[in-house]
């Protein structure tokens, strides 16, 4: 079970857009992401080389925590505003749950719940 500490630590890191240590620090070797129903991204690596893509494909990527991370034995839920903004100045926003289980203080497995939609806007 994450402590409360570090389910914050993790938050404050990705509020202030270090998300490539977020993943380096806080997942587990063989952490696996899913977004809503697609395959996961498995492994720490491939999942700070994703994440490089996506700062990559971004100018500018904001993460805003809406209220607390909701801590459950091993279980974590957290609703995220992430906006993106692309190298023509748009800016897209995404309202998402990420719901996340933890071994002790590392994070195994982490799945993004979103309305496909935003994205198109």
């Amino acid at each position: 079970m994450p402590s409360r500490d570090i389910v914050e630590a993790f938050a404050q890191r990705l509020e202030a857009g270090d998300f490539i240590g977020a993943i380096e620090q806080f997942c587990t070797p063989d952490a696996a992401t899913y977004e809503n129903n697609a395959a996961p991204t498995v492994g720490r690596d491939k999942l700070v080389a994703k994440e490089r893509g996506v700062l990559a494909a971004s100018r500018e990527v904001k993460a805003v925590r809406i209220g607390p991370s909701l801590i459950e034995g091993d279980n974590v839920a957290t609703r995220w505003t992430f906006s993106f903004t692309n190298a023509e100045g748009v800016t897209r926003t995404l309202d998402e749950i990420a719901w996340q289980t933890w071994r002790g203080d590392k994070l195994i497995e982490e799945r993004f719940y979103y309305d496909p939609k935003q994205l198109g806007r």
